[in-house]
């Protein structure tokens, strides 16, 4: 037998990842009453198909059939990258092919992202409504696999990575939010990674206390508590990390602040592990900040599951269903804010093992002042 190379046996090993998903994902449909399915979340259709331009795509499982449905703008594209058989139909023509593709089966749809409209028209190709299922994928990818634990890895650091690139250049006074923002984008994409996660924050002084306070034209300042929150994605995997940076002495509150939201940041790490509740985790935080008279600061949840998503399952939250278990990852990001002040939010992407956890992300986080 010879041997197919190293860019044979990844194409193997890939074929082979999504046949395992695909099997998974027909038992867990014949769980809930459906012989097909039609996925149509992007995340659901990379994680199935490997299309690493799933907004214009769909995967179609039948019971003996996964079919990547795209346009012909794909055609070489899906072809090079599909891990399962291809076909091309024009946006018009898509729904009629999906109704001779289903025939009488039962098909399930993504109830929590296919629009009514498509809904309705889809009822209408097909003579009947099609079962609408929620959260389809959800068990099935919140346990990362080992590959999947890889890609996150490595997007933690390039994350890291970045964040020791703008400390030593840009992050400086005089400098604007977006030049901060734009230079962490411009590491990444350098150093091989896909993209971003999502849109840089960088938001210092008043702006702070933006949780979401993406980079402005401001220009950092001396005193400011500037917060950084940004992730690396690699091959689809998402990292997620916070740092609040000085630039030069902090005032009161916020330098005490800073001191209590690591104390709760380390206090809430240091408790994952599996069995723990995503309403424990989201606690252990939440009382920390309590001590130090904070808790009414601390505006949303502790964390967030990560992978093809920067929001995926589990969730850290006073309101979470969720138990945490071994090959799941999470953030853990409790942050304090007070409109305009400023605040501040400290946050790691965390594996949790079978013993405990592993923190992905390595980059110091002891207040410092540049």
């Amino acid at each position: 037998m010879s041997d197919a190379g190293p860019a044979g046996r990844r194409d193997a090993a890939r074929r082979a990842t999504t046949a395992a998903r695909l099997a998974a994902l027909r038992a867990r449909l014949a769980d809930l009453g459906a012989e097909a399915a039609l996925l149509s979340a992007p995340a659901d259709v990379r994680w199935a198909s490997g299309f690493t331009t799933p907004a214009d795509g769909r995967v179609l499982l039948t019971p003996d059939a996964a079919l990547l449905l795209t346009d012909d703008r794909y055609t070489a594209q899906a072809a090079e990258e599909s891990t399962i058989e291809v076909r091309i139909v024009a946006a018009a023509a898509r729904l009629e092919a999906l109704a001779d593709l289903v025939g009488s089966a039962t098909l399930g749809v993504q109830a929590d992202h296919l629009t009514w409209q498509a809904a309705r028209e889809l009822e209408e190709r097909l003579g009947r409504p099609p079962l609408p299922l929620a959260d389809l994928t959800r068990p099935l990818r919140i346990v990362k696999t080992p590959d999947e634990i890889a890609r996150l890895r490595e997007a933690a650091r390039l994350t890291d990575a970045a964040f020791d690139h703008v400390l030593a250049g840009p992050l400086r006074a005089g400098t604007r939010e977006v030049d901060v923002a734009l230079e962490i984008e411009r590491f990444i994409r350098g150093q091989g990674g896909e993209a971003v996660s999502f849109e840089v924050i960088v938001a210092g002084g008043h702006r702070s206390a933006m949780p979401h306070g993406v980079a402005s034209e401001r220009v950092i300042e001396r005193g400011d508590l500037v917060t950084l929150d940004f992730g690396a994605r690699v091959d689809g995997y998402h990292a997620d990390m916070t740092r609040s940076v000085a630039i030069g002495p902090v005032a009161e509150p916020l330098r005490s602040w800073y001191d209590a939201v690591l104390d709760a940041q380390r206090a809430a790490v240091a408790a994952i592990r599996p069995g723990l509740s995503g309403v424990d985790a989201d606690r252990v935080a939440r009382e920390r900040l309590g001590r130090a008279g904070l808790a009414e600061r601390f505006a949303h949840s502790l964390g967030h599951g990560v992978g093809l998503q920067i929001h995926e399952a589990p969730s850290l939250s006073t309101r979470s269903t969720d138990v945490l278990a071994p090959g799941m990852a999470v953030t853990v990001e409790p942050g304090v804010y007070q409109p305009g002040l400023g605040g501040l939010r400290i946050e790691d992407l965390v594996l949790v093992t079978a013993e405990g956890h592993e923190v992905l992300s390595r980059s110091p986080k002891d207040y410092l002042e540049l």
